[in-house]
């Protein structure tokens, strides 16, 4: 009987820790506010007026006038961001976006934003790709880079 109830707490034991593993993604660590539509960035590109300093932190750039840092879930790619971020005031509209996969899954947003934070970064905003880059902007028509 003894040994049962070692067993039985072993395996209540194992079923909490993969639950607390398996969680997807730590928090959302933006608000809605700072969330910018992508037909918004759309309308700001074309007037050519307060276009923010566009990032791209995911695998690729696609959108015009982005500057393509790489996915910063690799520290290299982080350090990268660090380095072009720290050569601008606090104050900068800074815009990013990723677009590898749906937000509850990106690898790349929270680090990059979590760094916005830490520098103490006042005007960030994260592009609304709920989705992917796919379905949320070029299939929407959206201005892309020709590569």
């Amino acid at each position: 009987m003894k040994n049962y109830n070692i067993i039985k707490y072993c395996f209540f034991f194992l079923i909490i820790s993969s639950c607390k593993n398996s969680s997807a993604q730590n928090p959302e660590n933006w608000t809605s506010k700072q969330l910018t539509e992508p037909s918004e960035l759309v309308a700001t590109l074309k007037a050519n007026k307060n276009v923010p300093v566009i990032f791209s932190v995911g695998p690729g750039a696609i959108i015009p006038n982005s500057i393509e840092i790489g996915m910063v879930k690799d520290e290299k790619n982080l350090a990268k961001f660090q380095e072009q971020i720290s050569k601008l005031p606090k104050s900068t509209n800074i815009l990013i976006y990723c677009g590898c996969c749906p937000f509850e899954h990106c690898p790349d947003v929270r680090p990059a934003i979590a760094l916005l934070q830490r520098m103490q970064f006042t005007n960030y905003h994260l592009l609304d790709l709920p989705h992917n880059i796919k379905t949320d902007w070029i299939a929407k028509g959206y201005p892309t880079l020709n590569k």
